[in-house]
């Protein structure tokens, strides 16, 4: 259990601003309207984003469980909703991990600038030694391969630390620390000449994109995407809260504190870019790039031509190492709760056979020759089909198969200082469905036609289209393996008389209702 609600809220901080929000947001923005792409970016956290997050949090809250037990003692037929939020956590999880991994090398090269005078040559061959002749391979590179062991040593110490002492105070260490590094990365680069045309590219708005429906939900996809909502990550964390805990409060504490370090983000991103296109000659548009290519491409290149360059990309650079951290020890939790409470497993255990596939899974498949295309496949895949369906399956089903959102609501409103109601309702079980609908119709429409990124089509079938179907073969295997006779299917912290609903822990870790439960109550 955590400590405080304070604790909990760090932690869902550490697990929302991630690696996206810092190479994502700012050229969606960008691309999207500029400034204006504020307006519908603000829109969707108010009608989609939070919304969704208080329903996590109910669910957690309520019956006091990972994912699957949640959404099993929520109704029998919906575990396997529970089951597929945690595969799709196991997918991202075992990618996740080699980026961070990627980050962590680069904040050493920065020291020397060692990527020299062409960072794209450097970072696909010499670093990764990206093999373009072959669609998938295990030809290992050392490089890559021991920077991604240290960093699943650390996040599986982390997690066999428990709820508190691991996850708890890792967050109370690493996101203060992320702020701190980021902020300092942001005020060096505002000073940087070039800095204001970069910020006048980013927040100068283009009104006419709020006319185009592909800007609004490219709003709500960089919401889904960035907030760790739908699954499975916020539910398993508000599991381990107290009874008595504001979860609307805490709910709006994080969403507005994710946006705030988006804006940020594109602050210091774009001051930076303003800066390589004034060096180069050009204008900031065609500098401006998003994802890997900014990070590990763009970035080095502007690191190499500013002054105190290795400053600049060591703060970068141990930003995404720490955004990432907090970040990938939500996702792995969520499969090792998963398991303990299926099992019995106890934390240390769970960790090491679940959190241990989930490595020995990253290491054969993303540190080689091939590893950068296979991601590319797996990560577009694990998000726009993975999170989204997913998500759209989940909210359709409370909402509108079982009918259940009042009964969220209600528990929401018995404990929280910010209440909730129709407008609430609304938000999560009509505007939610239909643009999530929307996005799953579009992005599978496009990968049928258009196959994914020239990429061979058997790359995409094996690890985008092959790993989404296992993915819901198995939440629905999952979903028949009975449960260990000692959980109580029925549970719910509402109909438990004790003000606290804690219980003294027997050997090993317990959750609230006295059932053994991941990370423990410390």
């Amino acid at each position: 259990m955590w400590s405080g609600r304070s604790v909990f809220i760090m932690a869902a901080i550490g697990s929302a601003v991630g690696l996206g929000n810092i190479w994502r947001f700012p050229y969606v923005a960008y691309e999207n309207g500029g400034g204006a792409f504020l307006i519908p970016y603000l829109i969707a956290l108010l009608t989609a984003g939070i919304p969704l997050l208080f329903v996590d949090y109910a669910l957690g809250h309520k019956f006091r469980g990972s994912p699957p037990l949640a959404f099993r003692r929520f109704a029998r037929g919906s575990e396997f909703l529970g089951w597929w939020q945690v595969f799709v956590c196991f997918v991202i999880g075992v990618y996740y991990a080699v980026i961070v991994a990627w980050a962590a090398c680069y904040t050493y090269f920065s020291i020397t600038e060692q990527w020299g005078d062409d960072p794209e040559a450097f970072f696909l061959e010499e670093f990764l030694h990206i093999d373009s002749a072959a669609s998938f391979g295990l030809d290992f590179v050392p490089g890559v391969t021991w920077p991604l062991l240290l960093v699943w040593v650390a996040v599986l110490g982390v997690l066999a630390l428990g709820v508190q002492r691991g996850i708890g105070n890792a967050n109370r260490i690493f996101v203060p620390l992320l702020v701190l590094l980021f902020g300092a990365l942001v005020i060096r680069a505002l000073f940087l000449d070039g800095a204001v045309e970069g910020l006048n590219a980013f927040f100068t708005p283009n009104w006419d994109a709020l006319t185009d429906t592909g800007v609004w939900i490219a709003a709500y996809a960089q919401i889904f995407f960035s907030l760790s909502v739908a699954f499975g990550i916020m539910l398993t964390y508000s599991s381990y809260l107290k009874k008595k805990t504001n979860l609307t409060g805490s709910g709006l504490v994080v969403g507005f504190s994710n946006s705030s370090f988006e804006v940020l983000a594109g602050i210091g991103v774009f001051s930076a870019l303003g800066f390589m296109a004034q060096a180069q000659g050009v204008q900031v548009g065609e500098v401006v790039a998003g994802g890997i290519g900014l990070a590990f491409i763009a970035f080095p290149a502007i690191v190499s031509q500013m002054p105190g360059g290795p400053i600049f990309g060591v703060l970068f650079f141990a930003s995404l190492v720490f955004a990432g951290f907090t970040s990938m020890i939500s996702i792995i939790q969520v499969t090792v709760s998963a398991f303990e409470d299926k099992t019995g497993l106890g934390k240390v255990p769970a960790v090491l056979i679940i959190g241990g596939a989930s490595a020995v899974v990253s290491l054969l498949l993303f540190p080689t020759t091939t590893g950068l295309n296979t991601l590319d496949v797996v990560d577009r895949f694990a998000n726009q089909f993975g999170i989204v369906g997913v998500a759209f399956a989940a909210i359709v089903v409370i909402a509108w198969v079982l009918r259940r959102l009042p009964e969220l609501r209600d528990h929401l409103n018995s404990v929280s200082s910010f209440k909730v109601g129709l407008v609430w309702q609304l938000f999560v079980g009509v505007i939610t469905p239909i643009v999530l609908g929307y996005m799953l119709i579009s992005e599978i429409s496009d990968r049928v036609q258009e196959g994914y990124g020239g990429l061979p089509d058997s790359l995409v079938v094996t690890f985008g289209w092959g790993v989404q179907g296992a993915v819901i073969v198995l939440a629905i295997a999952m979903s028949f393996v009975p449960w260990r006779r000692d959980v109580d299917l029925t549970y719910s912290i509402d109909d438990d008389p004790s003000p606290s609903v804690s219980v003294p822990a027997p050997p090993g870790d317990t959750h609230t209702d006295g059932t053994s439960k991941p990370g423990g109550v410390l």
